[in-house]
């Protein structure tokens, strides 16, 4: 099968790559699965959904599908030993097209994921100011006081929309290209291909560091946070669940998502990285390996994330009882240090019951230290506000700034290892790259393509788009190509048959479990959470946060419903990934009938030879 399959793409078996040794490969795939949202979209998800409670359908979601599928790209790109289109269209023509959107998404994904990493190196650069730009406002150009739009907000707030995104109001006005974004964008994607220039061979060498670093990072974030006041609130938070959260039924869904987005599956990164490996390496030991880190990297770096998010809300919540002790000390002439964070309360009521207007014209703040647990945040909010916020009241914090930039570009640099290995194999494996271009310059041109395209988000409306990016292109498009993986293996290839080839690599048949997971349990998981997300989507208006300084209750984000015709772009990026699997489907299902019609009127009929004589 290996041989027919090499020869049917004009190539042989000991042309392909291989892997220096086991520990490159696997940290390979570790460094692709684990990427920034194990570090800034798990903990928000615990935070919402009741920390311990979550990880009941978290941990379901990963036995019974984020490890089958998995296993079963691991498996079958180390068999054929081809990129995602080369798998699919040697097990049916008619699966051509899952390769090919598995190709498209993962070339989506690299325009606009580097971004990221292209605002990451902005706060890293940054981050050796001292003090830090984001830890106070900027003067006005009059010099009379501070800049308006940042005395209303934060200072965190203000370095982040507008020294960095300097962001429009309304995502229909585009603003201009921002040079600052734009180098930071080039030297990210520079990075990347100097990793990259001679594949797996550089991005073996580079994911020592890449995939590594960022455990020494949360390591000693680990250690520091643990000794920061309020750590102790946060973990408690964290890990105290909240049962009745069990019956949410979009806790469930988006518990499935996370593990499913989190191992990278459907990319095709994963199959044409399994597809360097030997033919006869234990992939089932790589997919427990690799999924189990995945998962226990993402319960790792909570326990630093929360234990800051606990300083930070302590810190806030003694801000707040400060303030307010401040004004019933200057209100009422009481003595300093007679009302402490202690007696507070005490204090608080007494003065309620003797003067309670004179308590009302203060407007006391609310500290309550269970709603400042309560802010969460997502995503860039949780890396460029949040964490921001707290690094400033730590000591040292241009250290902790630097060393958390660093593990979030580290993250986010293995990730595209494996985004653009993902595009780039499977047209090396269908040999579209012509024989006259070297590597080094295909891989240089597709390069400088996603930095082009990526323009786009370096402007006033960058972020409005990358959220619709991620949105929709991270969404429905991997559920259905994961899929239609499933029901390639199952249907076309066979499940015998593929436990057959399992059981010639690894020495073992699949036992009983995967085989259920794979005929069974995963394609209606699958079924179900896309029913479920489509569910959702239908029932709710799709808005997006803008950040406008001449909004009414602006310090808050102003929600806006999208316009028509980016609503309209939003179901493009959503559906136009997958239409090559029908397209393809049907364009070889069309061949089939013409060439069969072709057969049948060439094939000579008896009735045509002239020494033929009808029987009376």
């Amino acid at each position: 099968m290996e041989e027919q399959c090499a020869s049917e793409h004009g190539g042989s078996k000991d042309e392909r790559p291989k892997w220096a040794n086991k520990t490159e490969y696997l940290l390979t795939c570790i460094g692709f699965a684990v990427g920034v949202g194990n570090v800034w979209r798990f903990p928000y998800l615990c935070q919402i959904y009741g920390g311990g409670a979550f990880l009941i359908p978290y941990l379901i979601a990963l036995v019974f599908e984020g490890l089958p599928l998995l296993y079963l790209e691991l498996a079958i790109g180390q068999r054929l030993r081809l990129g995602s289109i080369g798998v699919w269209n040697s097990i049916s023509p008619y699966l051509g097209g899952v390769g090919v959107s598995s190709m498209v998404v993962s070339f989506l994904v690299c325009v606009f994921y580097n971004i990221l990493l292209a605002w990451v190196l902005w706060y890293f650069f940054n981050s050796f100011q001292d003090p830090l730009p984001w830890s106070q406002c900027p003067i006005n150009q009059n010099l009379t006081g501070y800049v308006e739009e940042c005395v209303k907000s934060t200072s965190v707030n203000y370095f982040w929309y507008r020294q960095t995104l300097n962001i429009s109001p309304d995502i229909e006005i585009n603003g201009s290209l921002h040079w600052w974004i734009i180098v930071c964008l080039g030297t990210a994607w520079f990075i990347i291909y100097i990793c990259f220039i001679r594949g797996i061979e550089t991005i073996g060498k580079a994911v020592y560091v890449t995939a590594t670093f960022p455990y020494l990072v949360l390591t000693i974030f680990l250690i520091h946070a643990l000794t920061l006041p309020g750590a102790t609130d946060g973990l408690v938070y964290l890990f105290t669940p909240k049962w009745e959260l069990l019956r949410n039924p979009q806790m469930w869904l988006d518990a499935f998502t996370q593990i499913f987005f989190s191992l990278s599956v459907a990319f095709g990164g994963l199959i044409a990285f399994s597809s360097y490996n030997p033919l006869h390496n234990n992939c089932e030991l790589d997919t427990v390996v690799v999924g189990c880190i995945n998962s226990a990297t993402s319960l790792y770096a909570s326990i630093p994330v929360f234990s800051i998010l606990g300083f930070k809300a302590t810190t806030n919540y003694n801000y707040c009882l400060d303030s307010n002790i401040l004004a019933l000390t200057n209100a009422f002439e009481i003595g300093d240090r007679n009302i402490t964070h202690t007696n507070y309360e005490f204090w608080l009521s007494h003065l309620n019951r003797t003067d309670p207007e004179t308590v009302s014209e203060l407007n006391l703040k609310e500290c309550n230290l269970q709603k400042f647990l309560d802010q969460s945040a997502s995503g860039t909010g949780l890396a460029f506000i949040v964490f921001t916020e707290a690094v400033i009241k730590m000591p040292g914090s241009q250290v902790w700034s630097v060393l958390f930039f660093i593990m979030l570009f580290s993250l986010g640099l293995s990730s595209m290892f494996g985004n653009l290995e993902g595009v780039l194999s499977p047209l090396h494996d269908l040999h579209m790259v012509p024989k006259w271009m070297p590597k080094e310059l295909f891989t240089a041109l597709t390069c400088l393509v996603c930095f082009l395209m990526g323009l786009i988000f370096t402007m006033g409306s960058g972020n409005y788009w990358l959220e619709i990016f991620n949105t929709y292109v991270g969404s429905v498009p991997f559920l259905i190509i994961a899929l239609f993986e499933l029901i390639g293996i199952i249907l076309f290839y066979g499940t015998n048959r593929f436990c057959k080839d399992i059981e010639f690599m690894t020495g073992r048949r699949p036992n009983l479990f995967w085989r259920v997971c794979w005929m069974g349990i995963s394609p209606v998981l699958l079924l179900v959470v896309f029913l479920a997300y489509i569910g959702v989507q239908a029932q709710t208006t799709a808005t997006y946060t803008a950040w406008n300084p001449d909004y009414v209750n602006f310090p808050q984000t102003n929600v806006q419903p999208y316009p028509d015709w980016v609503f309209a772009i939003c179901v493009l990026l959503a559906t136009a990934p997958v239409l090559p699997i029908p397209i393809v489907a049907f364009y070889r299902l069309a061949q089939s009938i013409t060439a069969k019609r072709q057969v049948e009127n060439t094939v000579p009929q008896l009735s045509d030879n002239e020494a033929f004589v009808a029987e009376m």
